[in-house]
């Protein structure tokens, strides 16, 4: 077992990226960048129930942006996702993240499976028929691998007692499985949803929501 060097509880934050992006871009009205993410962590640190913890690390989970290319089936037009502005600003946060003071960086993928109609060709589509346009198409991405590693370290800091409170900023509520084993394990799990509307089942099985 760790040797334990203060009383006072050790907490680790776990963030689930892709939620934590999505609500700081709406509530700063741009991306976000490192500093915004850290910002997070800190007033996390900052509320009352935490303020006299001893913070373990910070981990952050996301994937890598999708690197390769990808042809509209309509418009034969090819775009290369990895020379976007948007992949080179997600890169640029993923690198500078893993370099600051107890932080650590986990990476999942991003597969690309083909097109789809987009939600907003979608509700037109629904309000009024029309001929589907190269316009309405957007390639079908998918993230693999965040929620088992999110899982796996959380059961890891349990069962070798490393931490005694583990913060989960989310709204998903797929994590619900990996709360209830850190309960069972003796954790308390506080639940950071960022003012997120979250399923009941998520506060049932979360010690507290910020």
């Amino acid at each position: 077992m760790p040797v334990r060097t203060s009383l006072a509880d050790r907490i680790a934050i776990f963030l689930d990226g892709g939620f934590v992006r999505k609500k700081l871009r709406r509530q700063l009205n741009r991306p976000a960048v490192a500093a915004d993410i850290m910002k997070v962590c800190t007033d996390l640190m900052a509320k009352d129930r935490l303020r006299e913890a001893d913070l373990f690390r910070i981990f952050y989970y996301d994937s890598e942006p999708y690197d390769g290319k990808a042809t509209n089936p309509m418009s034969r037009t090819t775009i290369n996702f990895g020379a976007s502005t948007v992949a080179v600003a997600a890169r640029r946060l993923l690198s500078t993240l893993e370099l600051q003071p107890d932080v650590a960086v986990r990476r999942g993928i991003v597969l690309c499976h083909g097109w789809k109609l987009g939600s907003m060709a979608l509700k037109q589509l629904a309000a009024s028929a029309r001929e589907i346009s190269a316009g309405d198409l957007v390639p079908d991405m998918k993230q693999k691998g965040i929620d088992i590693r999110i899982g796996l370290d959380i059961a890891r800091l349990s069962l070798k007692e490393i931490v005694d409170i583990v913060v989960l900023v989310t709204g998903d509520s797929d994590f619900v499985p990996v709360m209830k084993f850190a309960r069972t394990e003796g954790l308390k799990v506080y639940l950071e949803p960022m003012s997120h509307p979250i399923r009941t089942e998520l506060r049932v099985h979360a010690d507290f929501v910020f």
